[in-house]
Parts: C-alpha cells; sequence; structure tokens
C-alpha cells in the first residue's frame, strides 16, 4: 500500500516510524499492540521500520524514533517523537476522532 492511501484509509490514522534496534520502539510495541487492539475498525495503525523505508523517513523528517504522527483526512494533525504513555498516546488519538 501507498503511504497516501495509507494515511487515507480511515478519518483518523496512527503511523509509528521505529527501528528494531531502538530500546524505546521495544517499549512501545505492547502499547502499540494494545492500541491496534482497542481502536480496532475505526483506527488504521501502521508501524513502518526507518531502515526499510528510509526514503519515506527522509519525506517525512524523522529524526528520532519512536516517531508517531496522528493523520486526520490525510492531513497530519499531531506529532511527537519518543517514549510515550500508553493512555497519553490513546486519549491524542481519540482527541481527532
Amino acid at each position: 500500500m501507498e503511504y497516501t492511501e495509507a494515511i487515507n484509509s480511515t478519518p483518523v490514522v496512527l503511523v509509528e516510524f521505529f527501528a528494531t534496534w531502538c530500546g524505546h520502539c521495544r517499549q512501545m510495541e505492547p502499547v502499540m499492540a494494545q492500541i491496534k487492539e482497542l481502536l480496532q475498525g475505526q483506527v488504521d495503525v501502521y508501524q513502518l521500520d526507518i531502515d526499510l523505508n528510509q526514503q519515506l523517513s527522509d519525506t517525512e523528517k524523522i529524526t528520532g524514533t519512536p516517531t508517531f504522527i496522528i493523520y486526520k483526512d490525510g492531513k497530519p494533525v499531531w506529532r511527537e517523537s519518543g517514549e510515550l504513555e500508553g493512555q497519553f498516546l490513546l486519549d491524542k488519538i481519540q482527541s481527532f476522532m
């Protein structure tokens, strides 16, 4: 799936740019799994490895991992890098729904 298609797949979309070697990204894995489960059918969640998606990471100006971007109607409305509290991330996503 093309990135443009992905960020327009549902009205609100969460994208996480991560790296397999990133400790903070590994800490976020269970949080992301839980968010995917809780929002299934409402919000699409995509996780992109920066090493496998280098050109896209450059285009999106990803400078740290993990980086989370929330899109609403295909437009970025919120962005944050680093390890986040699961509830904080969930509340942030729901604020755009």
